[in-house]
């Protein structure tokens, strides 16, 4: 394991005691807003780590919300009773990012449960299924991990599976060169190296909706 790897990973891990210490303390509770849990998180992040910066806007959806990718910017709601919600946070830890997104289920509902579930057996099953792989583009690494939502029963939420991600600012996402995201245009082989001859990092990302019920989970994490 290279050091950037080891970095990257202890990144993840800092975020990751992150979101378990806001569970163990109860801030993830009906009744406030998500731009409150959020500040919440924030001021968390800061008093365990003193981490004030985070490479992309920091989200907390809930309800409806969970239904919508990274670049919708949705009004504010208050957290029900029996909600779901899902994190995606990208803190820098040293100057390396975190990518890291988990779901929560408020209350005993089963088929929010299962979805919780599901994202996080379908990025395994994902991740499985890339290391298997000798050489595999971002087009048909996309195409792969969308039809799991199917597979599971559910539809796949969001114009990607991932992206780059690395030593903070990481090789830049310039523009909107899809070859930086784990994309159906993308045909360049994953495994290839970057600027400079560099190993290129990723984040593989999982986003399951149903749009009747109005519910999305979402799980993120480094692709090792």
């Amino acid at each position: 394991m290279n050091s950037i790897v080891t970095n990257l990973l202890e990144a993840e891990r800092k975020a990751q005691t992150l979101f378990d210490t806001a569970e163990a303390r109860g801030y993830i509770t009906a009744g406030q807003s998500e731009k409150s849990l959020n500040q919440e998180l924030y001021k968390l992040a800061d008093e365990l780590f003193g981490i004030k910066k985070y490479w992309h806007k920091r989200i907390v959806r809930s309800g409806a919300n969970t239904l919508l990718p990274y670049r919708e910017n949705p009004p504010d709601l208050i957290l029900q009773e029996d909600d779901i919600l899902f994190f995606d946070f990208g803190p820098v830890f040293e100057d390396y990012e975190a990518d890291f997104g988990r779901t929560y289920v408020l209350g005993n509902d089963p088929y929010k449960l299962k979805l919780k579930a599901d994202v996080a057996l379908a990025w395994e099953e994902s991740r499985n299924w890339y290391m298997a792989q000798k050489q595999v583009t971002g087009a048909d690494y996309f195409h792969y991990t969308k039809n799991l939502a199917g597979k599971y029963g559910w539809e796949w939420g969001g114009p990607i599976a991932g992206h780059l991600v690395g030593k903070f600012p990481h090789e830049r996402l310039e523009g909107e060169d899809k070859r930086n995201y784990i994309h159906p245009d993308c045909q360049l082989d994953m495994r290839a190296h970057g600027i400079q001859e560099t190993e290129r990092h990723w984040i593989l990302e999982i986003h399951f909706i149903d749009r009747h019920r109005k519910i999305g989970g979402f799980y993120e994490q480094l692709l090792w």
